[in-house]
């Protein structure tokens, strides 16, 4: 049975390539997924998968869902497939995508003699989106025994840990002034974004291997001749 679910995926291979490819060639940013989405479930559709689309009421979001017999269990396939912003497919999203369908595609072959379901679930904006937290608490997951995907990496592993994120926003405020004419009117809102940034990079020696802390510059102010009486950041803290 394990030489004919891989004898599947050999045989679409040059498809599950070429789906992989147009993914990484057009790039979409979280929430923004139409073509891949698009693209993956009509591939799946073509196999005889029922798709829903827009599922748990996120656009690019969808679920697929191919039954064996009755009972056994019910096994869910991650399929990612958004780009990071301005680095596009640098996380392998096209790959983690192209491999859930091809997984699919294998149990498929076998599927008719078993007892359970495969499903394939796309989760949108996996970058700092968080569609897979709003998946599971719209109960996407409910009824489900197991969730696998795959992620690319230089090895190959069974299973690997990975650190969490959590993100913050911060939000300073001053008092504009003419930065020429009056300076010492203004209270400058970018400089406690810098103050928080040096302080960050000083705490650095002392932290764990395993923590990860991340940043940019939101809102540095509005013109460089006025005083920003506003300014941002936003932190990825691992």
């Amino acid at each position: 049975m394990r030489e004919r679910v891989l004898e599947a995926i050999d045989r679409a291979g040059e498809r599950l390539k070429d789906l992989s490819m147009r993914i990484y060639r057009n790039p979409e940013v979280a929430w923004q997924e139409h073509k891949a989405v698009g693209w993956i479930c009509e591939e799946l559709e073509r196999e005889g998968f029922s798709v829903e689309r827009g599922f748990c009421g996120m656009e690019t979001a969808f679920r697929a869902r191919l039954k064996g017999r009755a009972g056994g269990p019910v096994v869910a396939l991650l399929a990612e497939y958004d780009a990071l912003p301005g680095l596009g497919h640098a996380c392998g999203h096209h790959l983690i995508a192209g491999i859930a369908v091809g997984a699919a595609l294998g149990l498929k072959e076998v599927l008719p003699e078993l007892e359970g379901e495969v499903q394939v679930l796309g989760t949108p904006a996996e970058e700092g989106g968080g569609a897979k937290v709003k998946m599971v608490e719209a109960g996407a997951f409910e009824g489900v025994d197991v969730a696998l995907m795959m992620h690319p990496s230089g090895r190959t592993l069974p299973a690997r840990e990975s650190l969490a994120v959590q993100g913050l926003e911060f939000v300073f405020h001053g008092r504009a002034a003419h930065a020429a004419a009056a300076p010492e009117q203004g209270i400058n809102a970018l400089d406690a974004v810098l103050q928080t940034f040096n302080s960050i990079n000083a705490l650095r020696q002392q932290l764990p291997e395993d923590v990860r802390i991340h940043g940019i510059i939101t809102d540095g102010g509005q013109a460089a001749n006025i005083i920003p009486e506003r300014a941002a950041m936003r932190l990825g803290v691992r």
